[in-house]
């Protein structure tokens, strides 16, 4: 078992990414936007997704190794999403 995705979320494929014509790229996670990359580290990873981008595995692990640890798990649900996941008795 790869340490790399212990869990197997990437086979999900949950980040994709637009290239705009600034050549400035948008990186989404589950279609919410998590990070804009810029200038010479743009340059870097479009090369990077150049070189992968016939495994979509591979795509999926440099989108989640550029944005980072964004994720642990205790970030707040805003007030109106908390409202409509309650169940009322």
């Amino acid at each position: 078992m790869s340490k790399t995705d212990k869990r197997n979320k990437l086979l999900e494929e949950p980040f994709t990414y637009i290239l705009t014509k600034k050549a400035t790229i948008i990186i989404y996670f589950n279609k919410k936007q998590i990070k804009i990359v810029k200038a010479k580290e743009a340059e870097r990873l479009i090369k990077k997704l150049n070189d992968c981008a016939d495994n979509r595995w591979e795509v999926q692990l440099l989108l989640a190794k550029i944005t980072g640890n964004f994720k642990h798990g205790n970030e707040k649900v805003s007030r109106n999403e908390s409202r409509r996941n309650a169940t009322y008795k």
